[in-house]
């Protein structure tokens, strides 16, 4: 179980250097990062690890991240979790897609500065959850 105040962090990405950065990155400020390699991994682990925040790859072999985002806010369980898009994608109609169509909580272009990180990672995870955010 986690300590009460150390939020748990679920990296989904399809290349564990990244997975490592993320969590290097991260760990430092006293997120606990777990990663799951790929869409199907990262599923089964939001179902086991129940994550207060994640991140999450657009592109994977497999299953993309957005069937991925598809499949967790379809499901009543898991819909009211957080979820950042982090990916080389970078070009502004697929921000726009993550942002107002998906209604992704926010979206990080690879390469990204830790402080880039940080600053999504910690404005969404502080962010009150209002009752008019389905």
């Amino acid at each position: 179980m986690n300590p009460p105040n150390e939020k748990l962090i679920l990296c989904i990405e399809d290349e564990a250097e990244m997975i490592d950065l993320i969590r290097l990155i991260l760990s430092r400020r006293g997120f606990r990062v777990v990663g799951a390699n790929g869409g199907r991994e990262g599923l089964d682990s939001i179902e086991q690890e129940k994550p207060d925040l994640i991140l999450l790859d657009l592109m994977m072999p497999e299953m993309d991240g957005w069937e991925v985002y598809q499949q967790v806010k379809a499901d009543a369980r898991t819909r009211d979790i957080p979820v950042i898009v982090v990916t080389a994608k970078a070009q502004s109609i697929d921000r726009v897609l993550g942002l107002h169509i998906a209604k992704v909580d926010d979206y990080i272009a690879k390469p990204f500065s830790p402080q880039e990180l940080l600053a999504s990672v910690e404005k969404v995870i502080n962010r009150p959850k209002s009752a008019d955010n389905p």
